[in-house]
């Protein structure tokens, strides 16, 4: 575990040897913490300090009227992260720092401090120094990370400092030449509790009996001896490991910590029948692609620098009610019907498509794309065409209505006359085992990763429980909700586990509303819910990319790539495939019911149609995310000011190897038009002066400027809609 000032210490109070946490892999600066009178909260959880005078003997508050918990010694409140007031566990990923805050306080006018705590899977603590924001406010905070994945627990304790408040009154008193000799003797008996609890962890206390000998020392002037008795070694000892009173732990709070994938990673969506597929000229007909055809287009996929190969549906597609192209009732003959209408005589959600080939041949796509470096992410769609075995074997799954038939499903005024949805109350538990019956194949085939299609139509418990379920044997498990719903349910579902989730972002083309929403989703709600961002989806596309050119499919696949850590592309996205149905923000000619051969080899290097592809754009943008840690992160997106409103000013900043990574980037977001503007930096955001210069490196055009808090930007589509900097020299 590494972070701000990790720790762990002894839980015995009987002078054991030195321990500091074994995954601490930074130098501490608050390490072991010296503690009297130790006793067990086992309410809490943790180790705490009992009062050192008779207050110890104190009478506690138990009973108390409604259940409330009584209030430590040292109060610690309002901590936060806290989701759903503690009864859902934060998020993180390996390696990822976050903030623990706490308002820490007490009576009066006595020094008080603070750490947070987190206990990894095995039980050892591990300790972080937390710092005083705001004095007057009693706010308190500490950046933390974990070092591996598993379910951890936080808690926030707060102390009774005495040494600070000795060297405060002392300070004051002897400066103002009152009460010198009083406040000396005081000392003397706070440090010589100091130097007791420093040796009973194994340290050596010679530089705290140094000023000890001193401010007994009645020949030297008072001032003099204050200074002895706060020299810098003593100040570093009592922050390394501060005489601590009054100890009192909140409860722990559940964190979950995961890996990295499931903050992180640049997602390429496919429709597998379509790569590879390709038309007769003499007959019309279409022939499928299949998961050989699919994975020689796997190379290029990993080339452009993508993390996951994401599919649609691959299961056997019902015939009864069958859509045809643009999502007609009346389909042509060789029309493949819509992959999310799951199930025929072939199979239903366990069975593959026998155009696609067999689970042989799925098991070679999937160990391909490893080879590449790729991850397979499946799409996880639970509902049935009219023909799905289902129907026959399950038929509790689904929902009969008077006239005796079963619903298909509707979201007024669209009908899917194609697809049954899944009922879950009629016999829940008939239809949570069917459904992790078919989780369980996939699993076995190595898929990681599920897609979830319209999880927002099923309940929420249902989710929490299979998530959780699996869990148990694939921890590593990914789980990305396509909830396009009331935020409500989008955050009700992070909660329940999944680990990622659609966002409104393609919706949001305002500088004010990507700002508000870059707010909202690195704000509190990072602490539970993990943004993915796509431009377009083979059912989105919006009019901005509708009519704002290849300026606007650069502009958007920037944002999405720059600020969140977790990003999606549909493919074709590098064609700028624009043309939408008529009355519809989704493309005409809707891969979802039909075959798409793109002829890739067109737009290759030295292709015919090579310069009318954004593929080295998109590739660009992976190397810049890979060239910069900063970009793995949610949490550290900052905002900056332009005067003109239809400029968007952001940076994220992080801490590797004791070395600052900054990416900066400034986006015109009015795709019709070249706009300047000046743009005002938050130099504190960006670790620097008010007053510093410093080189700004854009990767795109490869150019590099001087820049100060104020600078002058031209953009567009003349030039390039947006900069993205490395900052240097910082």
């Amino acid at each position: 575990m590494t972070g701000s000032s990790p720790t762990s210490r002894p839980n015995q109070p009987a002078k054991p040897p030195l321990r500091r946490s074994t995954r601490a892999t930074v130098e501490p600066t608050a390490t072991p913490v010296a503690e009297v009178g130790l006793t067990d909260d086992t309410e809490a959880g943790a180790t705490h300090l009992a009062p050192a005078s008779p207050a110890s003997t104190a009478p506690t508050v138990e009973g108390m009227a409604g259940g409330a918990s009584p209030i430590g010694r040292i109060p610690v409140m309002d901590v936060r992260p806290i989701v759903d007031c503690g009864q859902r566990p934060a998020k993180s990923v390996v390696g990822e720092d976050f903030v623990i805050r706490a308002k820490v306080f007490r009576e009066g006018h006595d020094a008080v401090n603070a750490q947070a705590v987190l206990r990894d899977p095995d039980g050892q603590d591990h300790y972080f120094a937390m710092h005083c924001d705001n004095l007057g406010l009693s706010e308190w905070s500490a950046t933390v990370r974990a070092d591996r994945t598993g379910w951890w627990t936080y808690r926030v304790e707060g102390w009774s400092d005495p040494y600070a408040t000795w060297v405060h009154d002392a300070e004051i008193k002897i400066g103002a030449g009152v009460d010198e000799e009083l406040m000396c003797a005081e000392g003397v008996r706070v440090l010589e509790r100091f130097a007791e609890s420093v040796r009973g962890m194994g340290v050596d206390a010679s530089e705290i009996d140094k000023g000890i000998a001193a401010l007994r020392d009645r020949d030297r002037h008072a001032a003099h001896r204050l200074g002895a008795a706060t020299s810098p070694e003593i100040r570093g000892l009592a922050s390394w490991m501060p005489l601590r009173e009054y100890v009192s732990p909140t409860q722990p709070y559940s964190l979950l910590v995961e890996r990295e994938r499931a903050l992180y990673g640049a997602w390429y969506e496919i429709f597998p029948r379509s790569e590879g597929a390709h038309r007769d000229p003499e007959t019309g007909e279409w022939t499928s692609g299949t998961f050989r055809s699919a994975a020689r287009r796997l190379p290029a996929i990993a080339d452009l620098g993508f993390d996951v190969v994401y599919l649609t549906p691959i299961h056997p597609i019902g015939t009864t009610a069958r859509k045809g192209r643009n999502n007609t009732l009346s389909p042509e003959p060789g029309d493949p019907g819509s992959p999310y209408a799951i199930g025929s005589a072939d199979g239903g959600h366990d069975a593959i498509h026998p155009d696609l080939g067999t689970f042989e041949d799925f098991d070679f796509f999937v160990a391909e794309a490893g080879r590449h470096g790729l991850e397979v992410a499946l799409d996880l769609a639970l509902q049935a065409s009219p023909d799905h075995p289902w129907v026959q074997s399950h038929p509790e799954l689904f929902t009969t209505r008077a006239d005796g038939t079963i619903a298909y499903a509707e979201n007024p005024p669209k009908k899917y006359q194609d697809i049954y949805p899944l009922n879950f109350d009629n016999d829940p538990a008939s239809a949570y085992a069917e459904v992790r019956r078919v989780i369980q194949v996939w699993l076995d085939h190595g898929i990681r990763i599920f897609r979830v299609d319209n999880p927002h139509t099923k309940p929420v418990p249902f989710w929490q429980w299979l998530i959780a379920d699996v869990a148990k044997d694939h921890p590593e498990t990914i789980w990305l909700s396509e909830a396009f719903t009331k935020p409500a349910m989008m955050h009700a579902l992070a909660k329940a586990g999944f680990q990622q989730s659609y966002t409104y972002f393609a919706w949001r083309n305002e500088a004010w509303e990507l700002e508000e929403y870059g707010r909202e989703l690195s704000g509190d709600a990072a602490a539970y819910m993990r943004p993915s961002f796509w431009p377009t989806t083979h059912d989105i596309l919006t009019p901005y990319m509708q009519y704002g050119g290849p300026t606007a499919w650069k502009l958007r696949a920037a944002l999405a790539a720059t600020m969140v850590p977790t990003y999606g592309i549909y493919a074709g996205y590098e064609l700028m495939e624009h043309v939408a149905r008529p009355g519809a923000e989704e493309q005409l000619d809707n891969e979802k019911y039909e075959y798409k051969d793109r002829q890739w080899y067109l737009h290759e290097s030295g292709g015919p149609l090579e310069g009318r592809s954004l593929a080295w754009y998109l590739k660009r943008l992976n190397e810049i995310r890979g060239w910069h840690p900063a970009l793995r992160w949610l949490r550290n997106l900052r905002f900056h000011r332009a005067d003109d409103d239809s400029f968007l000013v952001y940076s994220k900043t992080r801490l590797v190897d004791g070395h600052r990574d900054t990416v900066l980037v400034v986006a015109n977001l009015d795709p019709h038009a070249t706009r300047e503007t000046w743009v005002h930096l938050d130099m504190e955001a960006l670790g620097l002066a008010t007053w510093s210069t410093f080189d700004v490196h854009d990767h795109v055009l490869n150019q590099t400027w001087t820049w100060r808090r104020d600078n002058y930007v031209r953009l567009g589509p003349d030039t390039e809609p947006v900069h993205i900097f490395s900052v240097r020299g910082h």
